[in-house]
């Protein structure tokens, strides 16, 4: 055990401490001083009771301390209330951008699926029409074929008027269905 001398108003006290609180024994007796001259000239006959009264200027700043310690965790406790609830809002909030974003990916793929079965329906018909197209122009070029064939047989006027009149409905029957392939082709095209 050590002693340390510390001064309290006017007095003297040597306080016995253990090894190594020596500095802290001596900062709490300047802090005892420095509350018992807060008592200025009130202060009691008894040095006693000016001990006391030092004593209770401390214990008051201790009770304001601890008070505002309390306040202080309940602050603390609410500020991790809310930091909580914050870490819960933005862990939902980001679950549900992911489960936003699968589900765009899947509209995203099932409508390229679509697009491109539409596309493949269009190239399809695409295909048919150029194939009746070659078809129509043979068929003109025969009836063509015929019509000058038959000409020369019969060589009539009359036969000629037919021909060109039965010429006519197929060209016209023939331009028909080009424009209905092709407007066919175009509300296919068009995005939906």
């Amino acid at each position: 055990m050590t002693k340390v001398r510390i001064k309290v108003g006017p007095r003297q006290y040597s306080i016995a401490c253990g090894p190594g609180d020596e500095e802290k024994v001596a900062r709490f007796g300047k802090l005892i001083d420095e509350n018992y001259a807060k008592l200025g000239t009130a202060r009691a006959a008894q040095e006693s009771e000016n001990v006391v009264f030092a004593a209770l200027f401390m214990a008051d700043e201790l009770d304001e301390a601890r008070t505002a310690l309390g306040d202080a965790r309940t602050e603390l406790a609410e500020l991790h209330r809310e930091l909580q609830a914050a870490r819960d809002d933005l862990a939902n909030a980001t679950r549900h951008a992911s489960e936003r974003s699968e589900e765009d990916k899947a509209r995203a793929g099932g409508k390229k699926a679509e697009l491109r079965a539409e596309i493949e329906t269009l190239r399809k018909a695409e295909e048919r029409a150029r194939m009746d197209n070659a078809a129509l122009k043979a068929e003109i070029a025969a009836l063509e074929e015929q019509a000058r064939h038959q000409h020369d047989l019969f060589g009539g006027p009359a036969e000629d008027a037919a021909l060109s009149e039965a010429l006519a409905e197929k060209l016209e029957a023939l331009a028909a269905r080009a424009e209905k392939t092709a407007s066919e082709l175009e509300g296919r095209a068009e995005p939906s």
